[in-house]
């Protein structure tokens, strides 16, 4: 099996020996809190995954089907629409917890 080589059309070599001159430096950006808040971890080489915190009770991954009207209607108010499916289901049980 032979590798394909994708052609970019620059000469990297070329830029790779280019030295940046002291007037070149006002084109870089500053790197401010904002950029490393944004920018990934890395520990020992490994990638450490940027996020939102694992919930302590996790949902279960689950197939089901649901009448078409219930997925549109959820569906067509935006994103997050699963997360309000689920509380809908959550106050559900609530109202109809047996006693």
């Amino acid at each position: 099996m032979s590798a394909s080589k994708h052609v970019l059309g620059s000469d990297l070599s070329k830029i790779d020996a280019h030295i940046i001159q002291s007037d070149e430096y006002e084109e870089i950006p500053e790197l401010t809190d904002e950029f490393f808040e944004q920018a990934d971890l890395h520990v020992g080489g490994k990638l450490i995954q940027r996020g939102r915190p694992k919930a302590e009770a996790r949902k279960i991954l689950l197939s089901v089907r649901y009448s078409p009207e219930v997925v549109e209607y959820f569906r067509a108010t935006g994103r997050g629409w699963q997360t309000r499916m689920d509380d809908a289901l959550k106050e559900w049980l609530k109202e109809h917890a047996a006693v």
